[in-house]
């Protein structure tokens, strides 16, 4: 009896397509992630605001699913919670969850500039005093969005100059979060964005004063702090004047 060769037949190498695909949702995710969280920094979507997840999906030609991914990424940073059989909201931070965030805040700040004056490159202060200049043209001829953006771009380049990225992710979670206690619970609105602050706090640091530094930085943050009042009702009180003023 003949015997049949048996012939190797290769395998086509599989198709990536799938690979692709999750790869795709992935940054469409992030997408998702950053424009929400720059939204709700920049006080555009309000604390208590209601997540649109289907809107949200259509706009960026993607499914639920991703969406919820995005979702659940900014809930993991307390920029978002998830309220059974209601959906997703922009978190509604409480006051105790307020006192803590402005004391975390307080210590890590005073201990990027301690890092600060021991790392940061020269070019790296002028590109703080560089920002101080921005701030004080802002302060002249910008709007109150421009004024908090770039008041809180201050912070989070100064904390890179310290050289520990988990600190600078660290502090950015809370000045995001931060956003969301001033949308809440703030009373007091300033005409400026505390470049006058910086512009000292850039001083001291060229000149190696630590001690400076963090009074300064102290003061200042102190001066934020005063802005709001952590009383009981008074969030609620922001969230229904926000709805008559969209109503009005």
């Amino acid at each position: 009896m003949r015997k049949t060769r048996r012939q190797n037949v290769k395998t086509p190498p599989a198709s990536n397509g799938a690979a692709d695909s999750a790869d795709n949702n992935d940054d469409v995710s992030e997408r998702i992630r950053a424009t929400l969280a720059a939204a709700i920094g920049e006080g555009a979507l309000k604390p208590g605001t209601k997540i649109l997840e289907e809107a949200i999906a259509e706009h960026f030609g993607v499914s639920r699913t991703v969406v919820r991914g995005a979702l659940g990424v900014l809930e993991s940073d307390h920029l978002l919670e998830r309220k059974r059989n209601r959906g997703t909201f922009v978190a509604e931070p409480s006051i105790a969850q307020a006192n803590n965030l402005f004391e975390a805040r307080r210590k890590l700040e005073g201990l990027l500039l301690e890092l600060v004056i021991a790392r940061a490159t020269a070019e790296q202060l002028d590109a703080l005093q560089k920002l101080t200049d921005e701030e004080e043209h802002i302060h002249h001829h910008g709007d109150e969005k421009s004024k908090t953006v770039l008041s809180g771009k201050f912070h989070i380049v100064l904390a890179e100059a310290a050289g520990n990225p988990v600190l600078t992710e660290m502090l950015s979670k809370i000045v995001a979060r931060l956003s969301l206690v001033m949308s809440l619970y703030e009373e007091e609105r300033k005409d400026d964005c505390g470049a006058d602050h910086h512009r000292m706090i850039v001083a001291a640091l060229k000149a190696k004063d630590l001690a400076k530094a963090q009074q300064l930085m102290d003061h200042h943050l102190a001066d934020i702090e005063g802005r709001v009042r952590l009383t009981e009702g008074h969030g609620d009180r922001h969230t229904f004047l926000a709805v008559l003023e969209n109503f009005s």
